[in-house]
């Protein structure tokens, strides 16, 4: 940690005065209350019946109105968008070609994911062989893996930054009220045409209409008093107006059992709630930029982005082996019902476990994290394009399903299989040559 602190610091001193310190910011800001809030809705607990699966949401409705504010995938999107923009336009500067610059941004985003995909391949098929269910294994794994969804539509979105990019620098605003319009387009498929399938696709135009935002944000449109308290009160508006009287649900993520999600596939709400935290995120802009002049707290801004995504994607499997080990262990802290005053004190004694607990993965994984291949030869666009479509369906299928399967590996053979397949044709787990001898 010594050593991460040092490296951060001295990031922090060489860091031009120009840069966007907020971007980074809300990059590790949401992140961090996406896992406090998988940690918080994961309620499992035992009652003279047996272990269940709990979880808050679908055990009180008041509930639902948290996600409200613990929904902040949007922030993470635009955010996204920025950070595309800036990467994308310095590439065209320097001459460097759109593969090169696909490689650079998929190694650092999918590497890490390859490291959690052998954990979890590796322990469902030792899982198997101990007699382990596979529908206990298939919960679990989806749970540790369902963060990984974003990833997928992201990486495609990446994909198509460059490209959307162009559209916004032609079109500007035009760009994002098309994919709105597509949006509501996917939603009347979805909920009064009945062509449920079609309005899957709105996982593409929703979060890309976030993901311009960005570009938005980059080029300092949207930026005035009137222009950020439109945003605000127009998106607050539409998001009462919609969870209230239309066919969306107030939940701004899944409650287990229920029919319609506002996440599977995306639906406006989101849109709606991407534009108030647009909003909120630019009036907040250069309050932060200026807290963030202190080098020791850019240093540490710094420092929390460098191991983020491995925080990120390893804090739900923490936690389910946490609960396993209790579970198999007589059930420790988990004799509490959902919401009740003791579980309240439990959570918190929870969420402290969770942390420590997650210091040794953290210990452990950031180095693929920090790694890279720099200095070798990056594949050819379409290998990158078609291996990140491999990887993407694979993770979708697994973040859905889990990885455990009754069959006699005990794993989901084809969709891990596209998920490998898809990072070794874009390069981002290479086999090494043979070496003479």
């Amino acid at each position: 940690m010594t050593g991460l602190w040092h490296q951060a610091n001295k990031l922090a001193i060489q860091t031009p005065s120009s840069r966007n310190r907020a971007a980074d910011f809300f990059r590790a800001s949401s992140i961090i209350v996406v896992i406090v809030g998988h940690w918080l809705m994961a309620a499992p607990f035992i009652d003279s019946s047996g272990v269940f699966m709990g979880h808050i949401l679908a055990t009180a409705s008041w509930t639902h109105w948290l996600t409200w504010g613990l929904q902040v995938m949007p922030i993470f999107f635009f955010v996204g968008g920025f950070s595309n923009g800036i990467t994308w336009d310095a590439a065209h500067r320097d001459g460097r070609g759109y593969g090169t610059w696909l490689s650079a941004r998929l190694q650092r985003l999918l590497y890490p994911v390859v490291i959690l995909m052998i954990f979890w391949t590796a322990l469902a098929v030792v899982a198997h062989r101990l007699g382990i269910s596979s529908d206990a294994v298939k919960v679990g794994s989806q749970v540790a893996l369902v963060p990984t969804w974003f990833l997928a539509i992201y990486s495609v979105i990446v994909i198509l930054a460059p490209l959307a990019r162009i559209a916004w620098k032609r079109w500007g605003s035009a760009t994002i009220a098309i994919l709105v319009c597509l949006s509501v387009g996917g939603d009347l498929l979805y909920f009064h045409l009945e062509l449920k399938a079609l309005g899957w696709a709105n996982y593409l135009f929703v979060w890309l209409a976030v993901h311009q935002l960005g570009f938005a944000w980059l080029d300092r449109r949207y930026t005035s008093t009137n222009a950020i308290l439109t945003w605000i009160i127009f998106g607050s508006l539409l998001l009462i107006t919609m969870t209230q009287v239309g066919p969306w649900p107030i939940s701004l993520v899944g409650v287990p059992g229920a029919e319609v999600s506002n996440t599977t596939p995306p639906h406006l709400p989101l849109l709606a709630l991407a534009a108030v935290q647009f909003g909120v995120v630019l009036s907040l802009e250069n309050r932060i930029n200026r807290a963030l002049i202190n080098i020791k707290r850019w240093s540490f801004i710094i420092m929390l982005n460098g191991m983020i995504m491995t925080i990120f994607l390893w804090h739900s499997t923490v936690m389910m082996l946490a609960f396993g080990l209790a579970i198999l262990t007589g059930g420790i802290g988990l004799y509490s019902a959902p919401l009740t005053g003791d579980w309240w004190v439990s959570r918190l004694v929870w969420i402290g476990v969770f942390s420590i607990a997650l210091i040794p993965f953290v210990a452990t994984f950031l180095r693929f994290e920090v790694s890279s291949l720099a200095g070798s030869k990056s594949p050819s666009s379409w290998r990158s394009v078609g291996g990140t479509g491999l990887m993407a369906g694979g993770l979708a299928v697994l973040a859905y399903g889990g990885i455990g399967d009754s069959n006699i590996t005990g794993i989901n053979v084809v969709a891990v299989s596209l998920f490998f397949a898809g990072a070794y044709l874009a390069s981002i787990i290479r086999v090494p040559a043979r070496l003479d001898a």
